[in-house]
């Protein structure tokens, strides 16, 4: 629009600067997201978080270091995402066995199976989340405690439901019942290989077997 004022070339009217537009997030989920994590669990669950830097992640990701960067900061944030994500999974699919209408011996059967084939299928994620507990990182790793914390507690609340009905013996505290139990799942990364002739179902039906019938009451002799 031109303004023209008495002896002055007309001046036009400009309008003000639009606001560079923000800067994209990343996806909270997306592809590039979702590469980064499964590099960074597998190169933890082979090297150690300690040995393992952000370009070692970005290289096996075929992403630059700016790319990796721009959704993690720093390998304590890829850590505690991958073990989040383990836990909230786990978590889930517990609560829905918990609540299923079923006797607690099954549920604790389907929980302990369910625990042994996730191992067996993701190993990868269960070996890296079993190293963020080690003593080298257990200072940084509160946060991912309190993630994994959630599925402890009920795990053990189905051992204790079950010890509370009389369906299991309640000599075992359900605390050190469930950490026996998910300490041997923890290992099986350490024997079990694709190539076994038992599935991931065999081995879980195998060790969820082994805990039920680990927790029936000793029946009184007469």
């Amino acid at each position: 629009m031109a303004v023209r004022t008495r002896g002055a070339p007309p001046r036009v009217a400009t309008l003000p600067a639009a606001d560079p537009p923000a800067p994209a997030r990343p996806e909270r989920d997306g592809p590039v997201r979702r590469r980064l994590l499964a590099a960074a669990s597998a190169l933890f669950a082979r090297r150690g978080f300690e040995r393992t830097s952000l370009r070692d992640v970005a290289e096996a990701a075929h992403v630059s270091e700016a790319v990796l960067r721009r959704h993690f900061g720093d390998t304590d944030a890829l850590l505690d995402a991958i073990c989040v994500r383990a836990a909230r999974a786990e978590a889930g699919r517990l609560e829905r066995i918990a609540a299923a209408p079923r006797p607690v011996a099954e549920r604790v059967r389907a929980a302990a199976a369910d625990a042994v084939v996730a191992a067996i299928c993701d190993p990868d994620d269960d070996a890296a989340v079993y190293r963020a507990h080690s003593p080298a990182v257990a200072d940084r790793r509160r946060e991912v405690r309190a993630a994994r914390h959630r599925y402890q507690v009920l795990f053990r609340a189905l051992i204790a439901e079950g010890q509370g009905s009389g369906a299991f013996s309640a000599q075992v505290p359900p605390d050190t019942v469930v950490d026996f139990f998910l300490g041997s799942v923890h290992h099986l990364s350490t024997w079990y290989r694709p190539a076994n002739r038992r599935s991931a179902a065999e081995v879980g039906d195998y060790y969820a077997g082994q805990l039920v019938d680990a927790l029936r009451p000793v029946p009184m002799s007469a």
